[in-house]
């Protein structure tokens, strides 16, 4: 199976597999207040993550590129709802148009349709400098993620075995970059012990990329003739991943993303410690069932929920909410009382 036909695979996949019976976004309970005193019309969703400034904590996360029409298609559409609902957006991988450049216009179309967009670049742990630059410089891009996917890769039939050169790669690329670097995982979230270590690189902005959302193990295995199912509920949920990464230090920028369905699980996400949310595969799903006008109203439909809880918290801006006090329920409270409390 060829590169570009694989992406079109792990699209039909990810749209089709089920999702976790269990979302641990409802383990957390934001505590309502009553007396609102601010005016819904001038309430600001902009925010600061880092150097980058956006529009909305909401932003379009990775997905595709680099497997034909198809593909480009659905980025342009992808980018076109970016730009009328002024959120950021980041590609799928591009290692598959470095390695064939008949692949770079599936991604340079989003920067076309989005000229004045926030967009991000995004490359593999096995990049070099060279790639990584290559990567920003196709799209003009205003930060760079490296995605972290090793079980994956060790699930998928004719994934990487060798990750001896990863953290080498990714310091000297954070090095090196004058633009964010953002380190993300692909669902199966973040320890303390592993942002520690990318935080002793000099990696200051980490997605968390927890369980909850698009399972890649099952996305893989379904690709198997033998499947390793054992690894299907590997990892570590998204809202524990932002508790966890949130520990190691105050200067880190925590996005949070992974099984966000819908503006209320941004704002707990928020008020756990992210200061952005990304959303992949709900967002696709509506785009290619119903089409980029519907994508463009869940987007807005997202952003009046978000609104709506900074309403009940007296939330007056992005950063108001987190200060707001939540409690845990089930595992996630299990977990937090034996990794994360003193």
């Amino acid at each position: 199976m060829t590169r570009s036909e694989r992406k079109i695979d792990h699209i039909r996949h990810a749209l089709g597999h089920e999702r976790a019976y269990h979302n641990h976004f409802d383990d957390v309970e934001i505590v309502h207040q009553s007396l609102a005193r601010l005016d819904f019309n001038q309430l600001s969703i902009e925010t600061q993550v880092g150097e980058l400034h956006l529009s909305s904590p909401l932003f379009v996360n990775a997905m595709t590129g680099g497997g034909g029409e198809e593909t480009k298609e659905i980025n342009r559409n992808l980018a076109l709802a970016a730009s009328k609902t002024g959120i950021g957006m980041a590609v799928g991988s591009q290692m598959s148009a470095i390695k064939n450049p008949e692949e770079r216009s599936t991604y340079e179309v989003v920067r076309e349709v989005n000229p004045e967009g926030v967009i991000f670049a995004n490359v593999g742990s096995e990049a070099t400098v060279p790639q990584a630059e290559e990567a920003v410089d196709m799209l003009k891009a205003d930060g760079l993620q490296i995605h972290i996917n090793t079980l994956q890769e060790l699930i998928m039939p004719e994934g990487d075995r060798d990750f001896s050169h990863r953290l080498r790669r990714i310091e000297e690329i954070v090095s090196k970059m004058s633009i964010p670097v953002i380190v993300k995982e692909v669902g199966y979230g973040m320890s303390k012990e592993t942002v520690e270590t990318l935080y002793s690189m000099g990696v200051r902005y980490i997605d968390v990329g927890g369980q909850g959302g698009t399972n890649f193990s099952k996305v893989e295995n379904m690709r198997r003739a033998t499947p390793l199912s054992s690894f299907n509920n590997w990892g570590i949920p998204t809202p524990i991943s932002i508790l966890e990464s949130s520990s190691v230090s105050p200067d880190l920028h925590i996005i949070a993303s992974g099984g966000v369905r819908h503006g209320l699980d941004g704002v707990k996400g928020l008020i756990l410690g992210g200061k952005a949310f990304g959303m992949a595969g709900g967002l696709l799903r509506v785009l290619v069932e119903e089409g980029e006008e519907a994508l463009v109203n869940e987007i807005c439909h997202i952003h009046e929920e978000i609104k709506i809880a900074m309403m009940l918290l007296n939330a007056s801006n992005i950063h108001d909410l987190s200060h707001n006090p939540y409690i845990l329920f089930g595992r996630t409270k299990e977990w937090s009382d034996q990794r994360l409390s003193p």
